[in-house]
């Protein structure tokens, strides 16, 4: 099972493919970081924009590099918080398209529990319950 997942909850463009779950085949990031710099921070409707311009590219260079095609695609997964609302708005309406056309389903993930669940790609991973300490932007938990 293929899955491609999309993540536009901030200033970064990013796309990956997971197979079965575990193995990631690919994994692209377009950073703002350039973009953003001469303002002190990011701006958020910089940031969006910059995600119109950058996610398709980006998804198809995922694909390519996974030697797959969106038909392949089993599931998709996209960030819907938290974040810039602008920015997650594109990955989720990119998803959504994507979803229709291809007729494979998508999932919304939380951009924390995508950091914290992202310890289950390691070959051994922690036993439930765990602790984690989350530092993410304005977003940090324990």
């Amino acid at each position: 099972m293929y899955i491609l997942g999309i993540d536009t909850s901030c200033d970064d463009t990013s796309a990956a493919v997971v197979e079965d779950g575990r193995r990631v085949l690919s994994s692209v990031v377009h950073s703002q970081i350039k973009l953003h710099h001469p303002h002190g921070g990011v701006v958020p409707e910089l940031a969006s924009r910059e995600h119109i311009r950058n996610v398709v590219p980006v998804v198809q260079e995922a694909l390519k590099r996974a030697d797959l095609q969106v038909k392949d695609i089993d599931g998709f997964a996209v960030t819907v918080g938290p974040g810039l609302i602008g920015s997650l708005l594109v990955g989720l309406y990119y998803v959504k398209a994507l979803s229709y056309v291809s007729g494979s389903p998508f999932t919304a993930v939380n951009h924390l529990e995508g950091h914290i669940l992202s310890i289950f790609l390691e070959d051994d991973p922690p036993p439930f319950p765990f602790l984690c300490l989350t530092v993410s932007g304005g977003h940090t938990n324990l």
